[in-house]
């Protein structure tokens, strides 16, 4: 298994989990580099920027899914894939699946394109496991509030309301529902530390 993929709403410590998993599998021997969308490389930085910072730009949802899928297609070409060529394990902060619940479910596009986009983005590489960390919305939100206070964490996805938070959960767990094989179902609401017991237990 090479290919690790971490998804889940803002607030359900993903990212928390996405480096814990990459200091268990460093202990354990194995090559691991972690990475994230969207962020990775120097477009990876710009599209983060213009589509979470910059608040002077209000994007049409088309073209905020457009640069997300821009992103991930630079991301797997210059970074995922050669590392994997190389042997090298790959644990994501993010990937396709993202893009469906947070574009097709959280802002309502066609769900048919968002899916054909985001597939297309991946140039083919799929992740051979993926842990969806199910969290409460209104949990997350909490904490997302009190990431606010500080104005450097804060995007501007966080201060959507509960209600598109709900649709981007609703449609995590239909994604996962779609993908038994591929997604694990990682109960997110436990301490972080049980939380990575259980995903590194769909490990050995």
């Amino acid at each position: 298994m090479r290919f690790i993929t971490l998804e889940g709403i803002d607030g359900s410590g993903k990212s928390t989990q996405a480096k814990f998993l990459e200091e268990y599998l460093l202990e354990r021997g194995r090559r691991v580099v972690l990475t994230e969308e969207p962020g990775w490389g120097k477009l990876g930085k710009i599209v983060k920027k213009t589509i979470l910072k910059r608040r002077d730009i209000d994007l049409d949802p088309y073209a905020e899914l457009c640069l997300f899928c821009a992103d991930r297609a630079q991301h797997v070409r210059d970074f995922i894939m050669p590392n994997l060529k190389e042997g090298v394990t790959v644990v994501c902060d993010r990937y396709y699946d993202s893009t469906v619940a947070y574009q097709g479910f959280g802002r309502g596009l066609d769900l048919d394109i968002v899916s054909r986009m985001a597939e297309a983005s991946t140039l083919g590489i799929k992740p051979d496991m993926t842990f969806f960390l199910s969290f409460p919305p209104e949990k997350a939100l909490s904490r997302l509030r009190e990431r606010e206070k500080n104005s450097e964490k804060s995007d501007k996805i966080d201060e959507e309301p509960l209600e598109v938070h709900g649709r981007i959960a609703e449609g995590y767990a239909k994604i996962s529902e779609r993908n038994p094989s591929r997604i694990k179902l990682i109960d997110a609401a436990a301490a972080p530390e049980d939380v990575h017991r259980r995903i590194v237990s769909h490990l050995v």
